[in-house]
């Protein structure tokens, strides 16, 4: 549980990663609970109570987790359901503590009983479409805000009521904040990186709201502001929750323990990558459950595993657990202390805040590689996408995930085999061992889908050591979005193990889908693709490496 907990090595890396990526935290978190429903302050509450408990017993070492775009998207659902339900979101407190108490429930289950490793079979079109879906939302749910009027949760109200924005004089004090928030965002690390943009962005435009004394909403004009102290404990909301409820907090419990579970487990593979270690996903969906049970129980916004903290976390030093916990003592602190200076905080300056995380979720990589998948994944983000933003969250990712099962039904599953040829062959002969070989030689065979995503990269973990992997492509007959993506992993993999990796597949459709996702020449340079095994073989002579026999 506290493995990598703490090094002594890596401590001056830990604290100053933990405290950049507490810095970056909180203005997102106050835009979360504002965009929520909740307020502002439970943007907070989950933040630090989802840091501190996810990092002491997640399963990724380098994990900074809390409220994210995509969980606050739900937690609004759920807000609005509740204040449909009992008339006001303090009238409804109880079914909302309830709803994100039995997601952390539910996560935790997850973990236990190891359902950790079936996350990654959702196929990539499915999470492109959804999180690009989850992007929009966020987008269009800031465009009153930004106008600084209040925003309906509903992605259609807000559409259908766009036409009342110019029913009164356009309020140019709000509209030159947000704008002036998202231009400070973008442009600013452009001097440097050293400074989060968004907390410049934050104190810089909430500066210029009071010193010129703007006629902006402010977050002193909800209901309690940001309150000063430590939050109180609201288990005892639970009694108004009957029967009559539990449908509807197993459903919305369900949803956010799922894309929690998906949110975090992408970003502890997103940690091992930067960190070139290998997370434990079934411990991390434990760590994630206890942290929104803690969360849960002052009512915090339910959260997950935060890709753009983790990463600033990893590249500021941050190597092991205690980082996270630093980054969530640092947001307790802040709380406890400057909880109130949040109050002057404008509405806008989050919209405009918000409005660069909606677009950092946007996946333009799929969207930019459409031309080069098949028609099929096309077809499967568009559906996904377009369900995710105007019917129901839950529904598009299940739809999505069925169209895909039932694409690939006629599919083989991942076929290969492998053999060790060169030196690493006589080795193998001689002593059994095949860890010092020239080259190693995998050949992939059949169609490869959303099945074979990880499987390419479980593969190049068992690999023996060589100066050259061949993948030989040539009896692949189909790669979909999800494989080609899973294989430029491998790829990556394999360089990173200091080998050179090498291809043989024939001038077909699957090359074309290799160049056309830059795979080729990006990943692998165009002198080391090769149309057949005897030119591969009289590459590998010219470099002094004995070539694989037929």
């Amino acid at each position: 549980m506290f493995k990598n907990f703490f090094k002594k090595e890596d401590l001056r890396g830990d604290l100053f990663g933990g405290i950049t990526a507490g810095i970056v935290a909180i203005p997102l978190a106050l835009a979360f609970g504002s965009s929520s429903g909740m307020g502002a302050i439970y943007g907070l509450y989950g933040a630090f109570a989802i840091g501190i408990v996810a990092a002491i017993f997640g399963g990724t070492p380098t994990q900074i987790s809390g409220p994210t775009g995509p969980m606050t998207v739900i937690s609004a659902i759920v807000v609005a359901a509740a204040v449909t339900e009992f008339g006001s979101t303090e009238a409804g407190l109880g079914l909302i503590v309830a709803c994100f108490l039995a997601s952390g429930a539910i996560q935790v289950l997850m973990g236990v009983l190891g359902m950790g490793k079936f996350i990654r079979f959702i196929p990539y079109p499915v999470l492109s479409g959804f999180m690009t879906g989850i992007g929009v939302i966020i987008i269009i749910l800031q465009i009153f805000p930004a106008f600084g009027m209040a925003s309906s949760p509903k992605t259609l109200e807000v559409i259908k009521n766009l036409g009342g924005l110019f029913k009164d004089p356009l309020n140019f004090a709000e509209l030159g904040i947000c704008a002036a928030t998202v231009v400070i965002i973008y442009t600013f690390p452009r001097l440097t990186k050293a400074v989060p943009s968004a907390l410049v962005a934050l104190v810089a435009m909430t500066a210029t709201a009071a010193i010129f004394d703007l006629d902006v909403r402010l977050i002193a004009d909800e209901k309690g502001g940001v309150p000063k102290g430590f939050p109180k404990i609201l288990v005892g909301e639970l009694s108004s929750v009957t029967s009559a409820h539990i449908v509807m907090v197993i459903k919305f419990g369900a949803m956010l323990a799922a894309l929690g579970a998906i949110d975090s487990l992408l970003t502890s593979v997103v940690a091992d990558k930067v960190t070139r270690t290998r997370h434990n996903s079934n411990r991390e969906l434990i760590g994630q459950g206890l942290g929104n049970l803690a969360s849960g129980c002052i009512g915090g916004l339910p959260g997950a595993g935060a890709t753009m903290r983790t990463v600033v976390n990893v590249n500021a030093g941050g190597r092991n657990k205690i980082s996270g916990v630093v980054h969530g003592v640092l947001l307790l602190l802040l709380l406890l202390g400057l909880g109130p200076l949040a109050n002057k905080i404008p509405f806008s300056v989050l919209a405009g805040i918000l409005f660069t995380v909606g677009y950092g979720i946007v996946d333009r990589k799929g969207f930019k590689d459409m031309k080069a998948v098949p028609v099929s994944d096309s077809v499967i983000l568009w559906t996904v996408l377009v369900l995710t933003v105007f019917w129901n969250l839950l529904y598009a990712v299940a739809i999505g995930v069925l169209m895909a099962f039932l694409i690939s039904i006629k599919k083989n599953g991942f076929g290969g085999t492998m053999s060790l040829i060169g030196t690493a062959e006589r080795a193998a002969k001689e002593d059994g061992k095949a860890e010092s070989g020239d080259v190693f030689v995998h050949d992939v065979k059949g169609p490869q889908f959303f099945g074979t995503v990880f499987a390419f990269r479980d593969l190049v973990s068992k690999f023996p050591k060589a100066k050259y992997v061949v993948l030989n492509l040539t009896e692949a007959t189909e790669f979909d979005q999800s494989a080609a993506y899973g294989l430029g992993d491998a790829l990556l993999d394999i360089k990173d193990g200091d080998m050179t990796p090498l291809l043989i597949t024939p001038d077909n459709d699957n090359k074309k889908r290799l160049e056309q996702t830059n795979l080729i020449p990006g990943t692998v340079p165009s002198d080391q693709v090769f149309a057949d095994s005897k030119a591969c073989n009289e590459w590998l002579e010219s470099k002094g490496v004995d070539a694989p026999k037929a």
